[in-house]
């Protein structure tokens, strides 16, 4: 029994630590299911920030446009790069025509957020507290992640 544990012990341990590296980096690529063209039918407005004739940058989308990036902390500059890469994302999986496929792109989208905050916290935090609950986020997001993608692949046409 002693075995047991202490095998299990392991297997959990070592998963904490891979599971930060097996998470999407900030390179995140939503799965092919989710590039699908989008049916936004008259919702492609430019004042939504989508489609041709898109009026600004994601900077100024949220609310960021006269901020000085550079002069910001490590730790902001590095979540507003991760957020301007999977902020898009979402709402472009969002806008597919399928309702359970628009909520499985987004959702994928909106958890690698979640795994890109938790992964500057771990760079840049001191907290244990927080800093386990960075390593229980990234764990909990890269598996319901996993769940999602493999339903996109069963599902989506």
């Amino acid at each position: 029994m002693n075995t047991i544990r202490t095998f299990f012990a392991a297997a959990v341990a070592a998963t904490v630590f891979i599971l930060p590296a097996l998470a999407q980096t900030a390179d995140f690529k939503p799965p092919k299911q989710c590039a699908a063209a989008s049916t936004m039918g008259g919702m492609d407005d430019p004042s939504m920030g989508h489609g041709d004739d898109a009026p600004e940058p994601m900077t100024d989308i949220m609310g960021m446009g006269d901020m000085d990036l550079a002069a910001m902390p490590a730790h902001v500059q590095e979540n507003m790069r991760r957020m301007m890469i999977s902020t898009p994302a979402m709402h472009e999986g969002m806008m597919l025509e399928d309702a359970d496929v628009a909520f499985a792109c987004g959702m994928i989208a909106h958890h690698q957020g979640a795994i890109d905050m938790a992964e500057v916290l771990l760079a840049h935090g001191d907290d244990p507290k927080m800093r386990a609950l960075a390593e229980a986020i990234i764990a909990a997001q890269v598996g319901e992640i996993a769940e999602i993608t493999a339903w996109l692949a069963e599902n989506a046409k």
